[in-house]
């Protein structure tokens, strides 16, 4: 929790918003819950309220076939929908569904303001607060957040963290591929039904997230993904998570919902800053200015969570594989070592008093060696894997 002097502080963290007792016991609550679940005008907040009047799923489902509660449409709809056709598409998208109150629900979501009423899952079970780390950012990320993101994901997973996003394109994808990478646990909140992946392109990694991890949504299948249910998804990878690690993040992105939800619950938040003049470091910096702590990179992270005392299930021991050395000749380590930040090969070949033409032949054995890279017309450094 953080807050800067002049800003009103946050809270920290909330007291659980509990379900009625009971409220998703049995079949007939189970089958009701999932008929709740499916009408789109009974938000998580709404659907909360009205258990805590009605006391379970059936009471709530019978109310709302009756006109009393919910709008026409979800009465309409109510009256058609059959349980047991929504039961078995959750069968035939290799999902659970895990009510509120019943083994293998996250008891910290029962931390949010709108703590959502089940969960379709598939893999394995969610992991304790205490094992689960979110990391997110950008969808039009940069190269060099790509590999720092999945550099995280891979430093997490070694230590047994469970890696949490929400498994879009960009800093997300390169967090649970990072975590795959090393055999780690993984988790990707779907903003969408739990039968889909948007954009399809996601379908390869959400298969090999549940194949080894676990993947969630609150949505059953067919609800298609819109643009409003992503920030819903996103108070879930906060609630699931003990700490947030935001990469990159551009003014008014998702990222810093994220950070909101997450500060608003009291977990940890961590920054990777960025140049002042790049777009995608401005949430990592405005949360950074405003206390969250910087982290530069997996170890960092690692340090600042304690994960290498915690003896998390799966820690392998080893927090970090070493950096091969790369042996170099006089004049590559020169050229490399003039490469501090994104650099023209025409700036390099003037500051080392070269041509062009003999900068450019040791850039290219430089990024062989797998140093540096090209990016949009200029040099920077790999980050080391």
């Amino acid at each position: 929790m953080f807050a800067r002097a002049d800003r009103p502080a946050r809270r920290v963290g909330r007291e659980p918003n509990r379900w009625p007792p009971g409220f998703a016991d049995g079949q007939a609550n189970r089958a009701a819950l999932l008929v709740l679940m499916s009408l789109p005008g009974l938000s998580p907040r709404v659907l909360l309220a009205l258990a805590r009047r009605e006391g379970d799923a059936a009471s709530c489902l019978a109310a709302v076939r009756r006109g009393r509660a919910g709008s026409d449409a979800d009465r309409e709809l109510a009256r058609s929908l059959r349980s047991e056709v929504i039961e078995a598409e959750v069968s035939a998208a290799g999902a659970e569904f895990v009510p509120v109150g019943c083994a293998g629900y996250p008891p910290q979501l029962e931390h949010l303001s709108d703590p959502p009423a089940g969960l379709f899952v598939v893999g394995r079970p969610a992991p304790s607060l205490a094992e689960a780390v979110a990391v997110v950012g950008a969808r039009q990320c940069s190269q060099a957040g790509r590999e720092l993101a999945a550099s995280i994901g891979r430093h997490l997973g070694r230590a047994g963290a469970c890696v949490v996003s929400g498994a879009a394109r960009g800093i997300d994808a390169a967090a649970h591929e990072g975590a795959l990478e090393v055999g780690g646990h993984t988790l990707a909140v779907l903003g969408c039904g739990i039968d889909r992946a948007r954009p399809s392109s996601a379908r390869s990694l959400l298969g090999r997230i549940a194949s080894g991890g676990t993947a969630v949504s609150e949505y059953p299948p067919g609800v298609p993904p819109k643009p409003f249910r992503f920030p819903a998804r996103n108070r879930i990878i906060a609630g699931l998570s003990r700490a947030l690690v935001v990469v990159e993040g551009a003014e008014g992105s998702g990222s810093m919902i994220s950070a909101d939800h997450a500060l608003d619950l009291g977990r940890e938040v961590f920054a990777v800053p960025g140049a002042v003049t790049n777009p995608l470091a401005h949430v990592p910096n405005a949360l950074i200015r405003e206390g969250a702590t910087l982290v530069r990179g997996g170890e960092d992270l690692l340090d600042d969570l304690g994960l290498d005392r915690l003896g998390l299930p799966g820690r392998s021991g080893d927090r970090s594989r070493p950096v091969p050395e790369v042996e170099l000749s006089e004049g590559e380590r020169a050229v490399f070592e003039r490469v501090t930040g994104p650099v023209l090969p025409e700036t390099l070949a003037r500051e080392l008093g070269l041509t062009l033409r003999e900068v450019v032949p040791t850039l290219m054995v430089l990024e062989m060696k797998g140093l540096v890279r090209s990016a949009g017309g200029r040099v920077e450094r790999r980050l080391p894997t």
